[in-house]
């Protein structure tokens, strides 16, 4: 029982993650793709644990968003080298922006990820505190 209640419990925050990735992306580029659903679900849920189980000891919230950022560039990495490399669907492409990779990744939206970390984690955080009763957030800025 334990188990299929933590298995919900990520499945709902991964639903809110992807959702409020998706209408982000609407937002900042003006359209989205299925997929960015599921790859802003893994990245919400990825910061989150991080959050949630390595910075159990309150840790600086800047060390936070620094993990975070790398996780989100790495699994942004992961996710466009499979569908724009790969099969070729064109979702995005960095390669007109300096300091990119292969087009799927680049330093001016790492940077980006950095920030937009901070309200993920405390967005996160806040909605396992609402939704499942768990410790009210504390934050350590520095």
């Amino acid at each position: 029982m334990k188990k299929m209640k933590r298995l919900n419990k990520y499945l709902i925050l991964f639903v809110i993650g992807g959702i409020s990735y998706f209408f982000i992306e609407i937002l900042w580029r003006g359209h989205s793709h299925i997929t960015m659903f599921i790859l802003g679900g893994l990245c919400f849920v990825s910061v989150g644990l991080i959050n949630e189980y390595y910075f159990k000891l309150k840790k600086s919230l800047l060390i936070q968003q620094s993990v975070s950022c790398l996780v989100i560039t790495t699994l942004e990495l992961i996710f466009g080298l499979i569908l724009n490399v790969r099969l070729r669907l064109n979702v995005w492409d960095y390669s007109n922006l300096k300091f990119n990779l292969m087009g799927q990744i680049c330093l001016e939206y790492s940077v980006l990820w950095f920030f937009l970390s901070l309200p993920a984690i405390i967005f996160y955080d806040y909605l396992r505190h609402w939704l499942f009763g768990e410790e009210k957030p504390h934050y350590k800025f520095i």
